[in-house]
């Protein structure tokens, strides 16, 4: 029996094959059971390295996810319009929230948009602060990916922090890296 600690990076493909392996409960699952995970997870990232990092690190994940998600899940050839209204499609699809852009600049690459119903953080208790950090990076993920540029990602309203949708605001930073 191996014991050792796994030392594997993500991949699209270590997300497993969903229909093989749950044919009966199917690939969704409960909020509630995303949730406990995310912030028992954000809790012990907060006692290990404080707040500051432990949000970075949400980012970190989501920027990741929204590569990945983008990648494997969205049409990256699409004029912006119409990979946005897919974007808007799959998350509905997948049950991660309601997505609108609020404003669009794709001259200066800037844009407002909101997520309604989101997986994140709809429903929580107001406590006057963002708590979608992941959602930062998520965002960013997707954009870098479709457009090839880097975005910083800032979450201006949250349902924890009052509002009733999540609104985050994207600006061009520069070029993505190459790989």
């Amino acid at each position: 029996m191996n014991t050792s600690q796994p030392t594997r990076t993500f991949s699209w493909e270590s997300l497993g094959d969903l229909q093989l392996g749950r044919p009966n409960l199917g690939p969704m699952a409960p909020v509630l059971a995303y949730r406990l995970m995310q912030f028992t997870l954000w809790d012990v990232l907060i006692g290990e390295f404080g707040p500051e990092k432990a949000n970075d690190l949400f980012r970190r994940a989501g920027n990741l996810a929204g590569k990945e998600f983008c990648h494997n899940l969205l049409d990256k050839n699409l004029p912006f319009s119409e990979f946005v209204a897919q974007l808007q499609k799959v998350l509905k699809e997948q049950r991660i929230g309601l997505m609108r852009m609020e404003r669009v600049d794709l001259e200066t690459m800037q844009f407002t948009l909101t997520v309604a119903e989101d997986l994140d953080c709809s429903g929580l208790p107001c406590t006057d602060e963002v708590v979608c950090q992941y959602d930062e990076g998520f965002i960013a993920g997707i954009l870098e990916e479709y457009t090839g540029k880097v975005f910083h990602v800032t979450e201006t309203d949250c349902w924890a922090s009052g509002a009733r949708v999540c609104r985050f605001s994207a600006k061009l930073i520069g070029d993505a890296p190459r790989d």
